[in-house]
């Protein structure tokens, strides 16, 4: 196998024996083959619209297929065999409305095998074909694979967003543009610069379109104070980012005396007020981010849910009691239809639950997105004029196993007293729980969202940039990033197509960046490595 997609593949190289995530050879193989059909698809795409013919269908399910290889989401040997003949299929189906002469690549004439076997065979030969166009070149393959790991990215934030009605068409247009690319042999590096530029720009509009689709749906959020102290009662999990599997839960398990716990991403669910205050059983939060599910989950008195990433491994101990929505899978978890979720209620209304109650409840505050921040713009312009608020950090990103990810923590653990911290996505649950007071009338400490809720810290840093009258890289503001998935890759690279200069990223870089692509990008953004928390902070407060 061939994987280095996350930021822990095996000795920071990649994975070529089996997954760093539990994924198998096998699974990978058939990832790759799923690839290699979307990108047979994407040709005949492409043609179909040039000749003025659209199927929002198909768009929504590419989507869908290829957010199902990203990083811990599904380990599905089955299901990836299913998304691959509905590709075909789907493939087969636009051609018929297109003229009949026209003539097509290998990728858009590919018929998948009869057997796992064979499909396996198909996947490592489709596998190495892609990896053999890059020997030519190894700084355009590893842009190759940043447009393709940040497609991944993109087709995660539009597939939750279709998942409540929303969609546009210039994201799937340049889905299938740059899937399509993938197999030129005529582009350079600038070339693939602009493709990986453009991604940034798609991606943007792809986390606008999911914003809208939360927030009309649900509110925009507010400041909601969340118990992270479990009650008494019965108890059901729910894990990943999908806010329409969220709703569906509480709709469900209304009036059933059964508490619904957040855990991981969804942590921000809380603070949107069409859930928050029509389900006052939408309890608490349980857990922190998604590495640690196999101690938390075992301890939780109660089935699980996942929605989305990331899904670890499942133990014995629990794994009877996990089940899986929408693009999620692993081989003999039960994996149910968002309509349907009753026997997840059945096992909650089975078992115990939490049975103890606790002196103190602690709690913690979600909510922090651009109207609650900006609604506040006033009185934190007015404290950056007086002096009282001197810098804003924004840390956070996705988080991992890695010991070096105590960088972030130690990090605001030593952000001065006259600075406010914004953060966003799981890298926040190594600090989340810490009181950092208030300063200038706003909490020094604020959660924006999910790693998708980029776009409210953007716009965030733009309005303030506004107010002004400067432009994002003159503001009092540095960004301290993490990565671990293909998300994380998409926003990077919207963070760049927006000119953003001097992010710090880490706690390790992508292993798929060349050393000359990584130079360009320095060279061009001052993108640069963590080193340690107090150079980094000094740097960052006397640049």
């Amino acid at each position: 196998m061939f994987c280095t997609q996350c930021e822990q593949t095996t000795r920071g190289e990649g994975c070529f024996i089996w997954g760093a995530c539990g994924k198998s050879p096998d699974v990978d193989a058939l990832q790759d083959l799923l690839t290699h059909a979307l990108r047979g698809l994407a040709e005949v795409a492409v043609t179909a619209y040039r000749h003025g013919v659209r199927q929002a269908k198909a768009g929504h399910f590419a989507c869908e297929a290829l957010f199902a290889t990203l990083t811990n989401v599904n380990f599905d040997e089955d299901r990836f065999i299913e998304y691959i003949r509905e590709t075909v299929e789907l493939r087969d189906s636009l051609k018929t409305v297109l003229p009949a002469d026209l003539e097509w690549s290998d990728v858009a004439i590919f018929q998948p095998a009869d057997s796992l076997e064979k499909l396996v065979q198909q996947g490592k030969d489709a596998e190495y074909n892609f990896i053999s166009q890059g020997t030519g070149d190894v700084d355009v393959f590893s842009l190759k694979l940043t447009v393709l790991y940040g497609l991944k990215g993109i087709a995660a934030y539009a597939h939750h967003a279709a998942e409540l009605g929303y969609h546009d068409d210039r994201v799937y247009d340049f889905f299938y543009d740059a899937l399509a690319a993938l197999g030129r042999r005529d582009l350079d590096l600038n070339d693939w610069v602009q493709i990986a530029l453009k991604l940034g720009e798609i991606n943007l509009v792809a986390m606008e379109i999911l914003d809208a689709a939360n927030t009309e749906t649900y509110g925009h959020p507010v400041p909601t104070q969340v118990p992270i102290t479990p009650r008494p009662g019965k108890a059901i999990l729910i894990s990943g980012h999908d806010l329409a599997d969220v709703e569906a839960l509480l709709q469900q398990t209304a009036g059933k005396g059964i508490d619904v716990y957040t855990h991981g991403e969804l942590l921000p669910a809380h603070g949107y007020p069409k859930l928050k205050q029509k389900y006052p059983h939408l309890y608490g939060h349980y857990g922190t981010a998604w590495q640690n599910q196999t101690r938390e989950f075992n301890e939780f008195p109660g089935p699980i849910v996942m929605t989305t990433n990331c899904l670890m491994p499942p133990k014995s101990s629990y794994r009877d009691r996990v089940f899986t929505l929408g693009a999620v899978g692993y081989p003999d978890l039960k994996h149910l239809q968002r309509q349907d979720l009753t026997p997840v209620i059945h096992i909650a209304s089975a078992m115990a639950g939490f049975t103890e109650k606790a002196a103190d409840i602690k709690t913690v505050t979600t909510g922090f997105a651009r109207n609650a921040v900006l609604s506040v713009a006033d009185t934190v312009i007015e404290a950056v004029k007086q002096g009282k608020i001197r810098h804003f950090f924004l840390v956070g990103g996705c988080d991992g196993a890695k010991t070096e990810r105590g960088y972030y923590t130690e990090f605001v653990e030593r952000v001065p007293d006259d600075c406010v911290v914004l953060t966003l996505a799981c890298g926040k649950f190594r600090f989340f729980d810490k009181d950092l007071g208030d300063i200038g009338g706003i909490p020094r400490l604020m959660d924006v969202g999910q790693c998708n809720d980029a776009y409210s810290a953007i716009q965030i840093a733009l309005a303030l940039a506004n107010a002004f009258d400067t432009d994002v890289n003159q503001l009092p503001l540095s960004m301290v990033l993490s990565w671990y998935e293909q998300k994380a890759v998409s926003i990077l690279l919207t963070l760049l197509y927006l000119g953003i200069q001097n992010i710090r990223l880490g706690p390790t870089l992508p292993a798929f960046i060349s050393p000359k692509v990584f130079e360009l990008l320095s060279q061009t953004y001052h993108l640069q490595k963590i080193t340690t928390p107090d150079e980094d902070l000094a740097a960052c407060l006397n640049r």
